[in-house]
Formats: structure tokens, C-alpha cells, sequence
């Protein structure tokens, strides 16, 4: 199993003549040509002896498959629209880094409705943002100034005859949000019909190792990657919260304009009338996300028809309603300043804030309640990882809403400024210019990390740059030159391990100028341009420096998402390049936001654990399960779903893996050392081969002699480059191979040969067709 960004069954298999013998062209398994048909050629010798690189005509050598699944990242065009959901992935991610208390635990239910909270609050933000622009910045401010109108055909339905009125403007410029959210509901139906539904095997109960609490691991739950009835009950409740935004966005302005003195006395109570129930659908989508989350026990098949039909249809039923009272006929209202109902960002922002304070104080109760081998001392951030990546999340959606809705303000201000005196447009909301202000600060906490980095790495490498040679026996030194190579690659795979510290600076900054940035907006109500002019010596230019340079930065921000998103749409070789984004991120099944890129495991886990059901069932062997990177996550994943007698006939090999250097230390409740050791003592045996010059894979820290002659799990680290210098045997310079080519260490072929040998060895139960899983045939077919 290849790791991120994919490759070719014909690398992986080392053929150039392959075929496909399951799956489909977005994952399949593949054998080389001449394996084809290997049981049914020579069935009784398939489980002889084995050939110890696979390779040669001997009827009893191994039959290597390659198992390719990239495509599910980066396979079709539409993926290209993924970049949008972003945000969307992060609060998702933020779902499983909780610590890893027992599943029992109280907090634990809090911690669920605490992140899919956040996530509500995503989809919210971008419906507002597209709001904000649709309505407000082109429908309520550009469409009602002549100045700005002028020399813009396409807002001439805006400007002149029935629609005219500023209520029926914002009507007609609401199907832009609402094809927004629309969207969002075909992407995540589209894909839940492709990925959650993919029906896991059955599965015989059986024994499986217990963690110390006496609770099972979550990843060997039946249900764990079938998330099909919560994606659609969160769906259902995100489309309504979307329609439900437009809906709020209408009728603010229309009702404020009803309840002045003077106003129609009728259409106020209708308006309040309206109100109310807008109110209540927001009450149903809150008690629906609230709710409890995932079955993860058996595999849940039923739905929740109410929350899934009756939910969104009301919302769009209240939408249209809305709609037709802000296009009541209103000949003397009109359009001045900014939107009435703008404040609404900060109030998000401040939402935001509370919901992932709240969540980062219960994460702290869950990594107290941990047991102490939970974490063992190596959880990213103190048990804080989930909080920090709902923070990042909400900041995501804060630069993206922000910088498109002061683009598309600049853009129609043409050469003036939006906001300032003489400009075309009052502009967005005043809070998203402080919050453009806040990046440059940040980028700055970010370049001073960095810098801090690059000199630990500097020190480091001079530090054990001396000490390279010594661990080539019988190779003399070359230079200088080669050991400081080879040394700066081991201090760059190190800053992998100070991703967490820069993480918490991030965090912490983050923190403190989003809550200056709220501060700020709501004390002066101006830009933080115009708010310093009183202020003493250089601070005015500076703050006027600060927020043009944010505001640029939020902008390039968005056009970049853009470009890239144009770029993977038309480009296949770009579409895998962003692909190895979504193959990290995306690895999780959608529990907190119905929108995010769909989890590829809820495809991948299922395949690969039908095929090993099948395989051992149908032949009675065993067999050695390999994967790289992201493919050992991959790996182990379907392992921990079989069943134990299937278990027992599976031998697992990991090399480059970050099992525990990434997923055990910011997933510490699926991955951590508990999860890690329980599945160490179930599969026959599990070797992982690691590199000090591996920015990614290490040590998965587990294991060892158990008492039944299995080697521990850890070999390494290995030797890279495989010689240190030039000799007769080896004249030109090995590479450093870091994270990749691990094959190519004569290491992997001995390890492989020895995981098959052990399968077969002396004294292990003879394998028996009927006896390796549910899907073995039946006696006499």
C-alpha cells in the first residue's frame, strides 16, 4: 500500500505488465500479469516454501498485490472544489484529537457537542460571509449608489424597474448564498453516497485484546467506518442552518424598517411572526447537532427521517416565506450605509471563542482522566490538540469570508478606498478589517519560530555531524561536505517533533489578537487605520501599515485557494499534488461537519478488509500486509477490523510510518500507546522500519518479545544513505533517501522473507479453508 500522493501499480509491483483484479479506476487491487490466475494454476503448492524477494517462477513464492488508492483524493475534477471546505476538514480533524480518556467518561459527550458546535458555526460564518457580499456590499450599498453602479451592466436588474426596491434587491441577490449552500448539500450527498456508504464485512464477535480500562480499541469497533446515518442527520441540520442564515439576513433589514415609527403595522407582526419561526428552526438545528453522535458498536443502518427530510424542507418552506415579505412593496425605504445585521460576525467571532475556550477546558479534564499509558507522556499539546485545530479552523474561515468580502469590496470601489470618506461603498463590516490587521502580527510570531528552529537545526547538525562516520563500520571518512549532509538531513527530520510547540504559539497568539482584534471593533467602530490617528509617534502609520498589509494578505490568500483550485480542476498531475492534502487531512470519517471533504477510509478500511476476509477464506493461506507513510495507517486500520481468527493469519510491515510520531501524539484516544499495543498483540506479528532522516515515519514505541519468539516491533534506525562513501564495490555516492525508497533497503526484502517464514514456520495451526473468516465457502461448495 503506497503512501500519500499515490504511484503506479507498476511501481509498486515492480512490472511494467499489471491488471486489476478488484476494485474500480478510483481503487483497486492489482497483480502483475503473470499472477493473474496463481491460485487456480498451481493450488497445491501455493503455501510451499517462499522466494525470499518474490520474484522467479517458483510455484510457492509469494504473490504480491499493490493496493492503489489515490484516486480517492485526487482522482476526480471535482475535487478541485475541496479547497473551498477546508475550514470545514480542520473542525472535523478536531473531532478525533481528543485525549484519550475512557470512552465512558462524562466530558465526553461535551467534548462532541462542543466541536460540532464549532463546525455549526463554520457553515454559518460562510453562508454570512457570502451574505455580506451578496447582499450587502453589491444588492444594499453598490446597487443604491449611482456612482458605484455606473459602468456595471450586469447590476442592472438592481437598479431599475421592480426590483428596484432595496427589498427586492436583497431577495434577487439572495439565490447567491442559497446556490452556496445548495452546493454544499449536492458535494456531501454526492460523496456520501460514494464513501460512507460502502458497506463494511460481516464480522463474527470474537475476543479482541482489551486496553488497560477494559474498553475496546475504537478503530476494532464494526461501526467505526461507517459514519452513513450521521452524515446524513448533520447534513440535513447544516443545509437548514445555511437556509436559515439567508433567511435572517432578509428579514433584519425588513423588519427594522416595519418597526420604525411610522412603519406598516400589519407587516411588523408579520415580521415577528417570521422571526419566530426563524427562531425556532435555529432552536431544531441546534437540538439536531446536539444530539448524540456516532453508533459506532455495530454498523447503523437506520435513519433519521424527521432530521433528514422534514428539517431542510421546513427551513427552505420558512426561507421562501421570508423572501416574499422582504419583497413586500416598501416605495419609501431606502438603502443607507452598511446591511442592517452586519454585527453578526462579531457575534459569531465571539461564539466561536467561548465554544472552543469550553472545548479547550474540557479536553484538559479528558487528558487528566487519561490513564497514564494513554499518552505516555508524548501528547501533542498536553491533550490541547483538538481545541488548537478548532481554533485554526475558525481562523480558516476568518481569512477566507474576510479576504473575499474586502476583494469584492475593493473591486467595486474601483480607485478608492471602501470605508473611507468619498469611497463608493461603506465597505464590510469594520471587524473584518480588524481582523485582517491581526495577520501580519501572526506571520511574525510564525518567522521568529522558524528562525528559532533553524538555529536548534544548525546547532544540532554541527553536533552530530562529527559522530556520522562512526556509524558506517569499515568505511573511512570522505569529507567534511558528505557528514554534514547527512547530518542536516537528521536535524530537519527532528522539526517534525516541534510542530507541537509552534502549534501552541500559533494557538496562544491567535488567541490573544483575535480577542484585541473583537475588542477593537466594538470600542471604536472604525478601522484600525482611522482608530490610531489620536495615537502618539509612529503608531497611526504603523496601524495604517498593519491593516493594508493584512487586508493585501487576505486577499492573496483567496485568490491563491482560487488559482490552485482553477490549476487542480484542468491539471490531473496538480490535482494529485493537492490530493496529498486531503490524503492526511481527510483520513477521518466527517463526524463533526457534514461538509467537509469525504473521509476515503470509509471506502479504503472496507476494501482492503473484504479482500483479506476473501483471500484467506477462499485459499486458506496467510499473508504479510505492507504499507508506507499514510499506508500503514491505512494498514493497520484494516487489520484492527478483522476478525481474531482472520487476525491471526495476518503478519503487518510498516516502514515510514506515522503511526506514533504523528497519529499517536494528536490522536492519542485511536492511536495513542494503548490502541498501538493492543493491536501489536493481536496480529501474528507487526515489524516497523524507521530512519533517522525520515521527517514523517518512527518508531511506533510498542511491542516487543511477548513470550510466543515474535521480534519487537521496531528495527532501526536504518542506514541512510545505505554507504557513507565512495569504494570499489560502490562507486558514486548513495542518496539519502529520508522518507521515501524504502525497498530498496536490502533491510525490507529480510524483514518481508522472515514475517512470511514465521506465517508458515513450524508449529503454527495448518491453515484450513471455512476456518479464516465469515466469508469462507461452505463445506461442499
Amino acid at each position: 500500500m503506497h503512501g500519500v500522493g499515490g504511484t503506479t501499480p507498476q511501481e509498486m509491483l515492480g512490472d511494467p505488465r499489471t491488471v486489476r483484479i478488484a476494485g474500480d479506476d478510483t481503487a483497486g487491487i492489482h497483480r502483475r500479469t503473470a499472477d493473474a490466475d496463481a491460485e487456480s494454476r498451481r493450488p497445491e503448492h501455493q503455501h510451499r516454501g517462499r522466494h525470499p524477494d518474490g520474484a522467479g517462477e517458483d510455484a510457492g513464492r509469494p504473490i504480491p498485490e499493490a493496493y492503489c488508492w489515490s484516486n480517492l483524493t485526487s482522482g476526480n475534477s471535482a475535487r478541485a472544489l475541496w479547497l473551498l471546505l477546508l475550514p470545514f476538514m480542520v473542525a472535523n480533524i478536531a473531532h478525533w484529537m481528543r485525549p484519550a480518556a475512557p470512552a465512558r467518561h462524562a466530558a465526553q459527550r461535551l467534548y462532541d457537542v462542543l466541536v460540532r458546535l464549532v463546525a455549526l458555526s463554520l457553515t454559518v460564518l460562510l453562508t454570512a460571509a457570502a451574505c455580506e457580499v451578496a447582499l450587502d456590499l453589491v444588492a444594499w450599498q453598490c446597487a443604491a449608489a449611482e456612482h458605484c453602479a455606473a459602468g456595471k451592466p450586469w447590476l442592472g436588474p438592481l437598479t431599475g424597474g421592480w426590483w428596484a426596491q432595496p427589498g427586492r434587491r436583497l431577495v434577487l441577490a439572495a439565490a447567491a448564498p442559497v446556490a452556496l449552500t445548495a452546493l454544499l448539500w449536492w458535494l456531501s450527498h454526492r460523496t456520501w453516497s460514494a464513501y460512507e456508504s460502502a458497506s463494511p464485512p460481516p464480522r463474527p464477535p470474537g475476543p479482541v485484546r482489551p486496553l488497560p480500562g477494559g474498553e475496546r480499541p475504537a478503530l476494532s469497533l464494526p461501526g467505526f467506518w461507517y459514519g452513513r446515518r450521521l452524515v446524513s442527520r448533520l447534513r440535513a441540520a447544516h443545509t437548514a442552518a445555511g437556509l436559515l442564515t439567508v433567511a435572517a439576513a432578509l428579514l433584519v433589514p425588513a423588519l427594522g424598517h416595519d418597526r420604525r415609527p411610522g412603519g406598516g403595522g400589519a407587516a411588523a407582526v408579520w415580521g415577528w411572526t417570521l422571526a419566530a419561526a426563524v427562531a425556532a428552526g435555529w432552536a431544531a438545528v441546534v437540538v439536531v447537532v446536539a444530539r448524540r453522535g456516532r453508533t459506532e458498536a455495530e454498523p447503523d443502518e437506520r435513519t433519521d427521517r424527521w432530521a433528514s427530510k422534514v428539517l431542510p424542507g421546513a427551513a427552505l418552506g420558512v426561507l421562501a416565506l421570508v423572501a416574499g415579505y422582504a419583497a413586500w412593496s416598501r416605495p419609501e425605504w431606502s438603502a443607507a450605509a452598511r446591511l442592517p445585521g452586519t454585527g453578526v460576525f462579531a457575534w459569531l467571532m465571539l461564539l466561536q471563542g467561548v465554544l472552543v475556550t469550553a472545548l479547550a477546558g474540557t479536553a484538559c479534564v479528558l487528558h487528566r482522566a487519561a490513564p497514564p499509558e494513554g499518552c505516555a507522556g508524548r501528547c501533542a499539546m498536553g491533550g490541547l490538540g483538538g481545541a488548537a485545530a478548532a481554533l485554526l479552523a475558525c481562523g480558516l474561515g476568518g481569512v477566507l469570508t474576510g479576504g473575499t468580502a474586502q476583494r469584492v469590496a475593493d473591486w467595486l470601489d474601483r480607485g478608492g478606498t471602501p470605508g473611507v470618506a468619498g469611497g463608493a461603498v461603506a465597505g464590510p463590516p469594520v471587524l473584518l478589517s480588524w481582523q485582517a490587521a491581526v495577520i501580519p502580527v501572526l506571520l511574525l510570531v510564525v518567522v521568529v519560530f522558524a528562525g528559532y528552529a533553524a538555529a536548534r537545526t544548525w546547532h544540532l547538525c554541527r553536533r552530530i555531524a562529527p559522530g556520522v562516520v562512526g556509524s558506517y563500520e569499515g568505511e573511512r571518512r570522505e569529507s567534511v561536505s558528505r557528514s554534514r549532509r547527512i547530518a542536516r538531513a537528521v536535524a530537519r527530520a527532528r522539526l517534525t517533533d516541534s510542530t507541537p510547540a509552534l502549534a501552541a504559539a500559533v494557538t496562544a497568539a491567535t488567541l490573544l489578537l483575535g480577542t484585541g482584534a473583537l475588542a477593537g471593533a466594538a470600542l471604536t467602530g472604525t478601522p484600525p487605520g482611522p482608530a490610531a490617528d489620536t495615537w502618539p509617534g509612529p503608531l497611526p502609520a504603523l496601524a495604517d501599515t498593519v491593516q493594508s498589509l493584512g487586508s493585501w494578505l487576505m486577499g492573496a490568500m483567496v485568490l491563491l485557494l482560487v488559482a490552485m483550485g482553477r490549476r487542480a480542476y484542468r491539471d490531473a498531475a496538480a490535482r494529485r499534488t493537492v490530493g496529498i492534502l486531503w490524503d492526511v487531512g481527510t483520513f477521518w470519517p466527517r463526524a463533526a461537519h457534514p461538509f467537509a471533504p469525504p473521509c476515503y477510509a470509509e471506502r479504503a478500511v472496507p476494501d482492503l478488509t473484504w479482500r483479506m476476509y476473501a483471500w484467506t477464506g477462499l485459499t486458506g493461506g496467510r499473508l504479510v500486509i505492507s504499507g508506507h507513510s499514510q499506508g500503514s495507517v491505512l494498514a493497520a486500520a484494516a487489520v484492527w477490523q478483522l476478525d481474531p481468527a482472520t487476525r491471526g493469519r495476518v503478519a503487518l510491515l510498516t516502514y515510514g510510518s506515522p503511526l506514533e510520531r504523528l497519529y499517536g501524539r494528536w490522536f492519542p484516544a485511536c492511536f495513542g500507546p494503548g490502541p498501538l499495543n493492543a493491536l501489536a498483540g493481536e496480529v501474528d506479528c507487526w515489524r516497523n522500519l524507521w530512519r533517522l532522516t525520515d521527517p514523517i515515519g518512527g518508531p511506533v514505541l510498542v511491542g516487543g518479545d511477548g513470550g510466543d519468539g515474535a521480534p519487537p516491533v521496531d528495527r532501526g534506525p536504518l542506514k541512510d544513505p545505505l554507504h557513507y562513501g565512495r569504494s570499489m564495490e560502490h562507486p558514486l555516492p548513495a542518496p539519502i533517501l529520508g522518507h521515501g525508497e524504502y525497498q530498496a533497503d536490502p533491510v525490507f526484502g529480510a524483514e518481508r522473507a522472515a514475517l512470511l517464514d514465521r506465517l508458515a514456520g513450524a508449529g503454527r495451526r495448518p491453515a484450513v479453508p471455512g476456518q479464516a473468516g465469515p466469508l469462507a465457502p461452505r463445506p461442499g461448495s
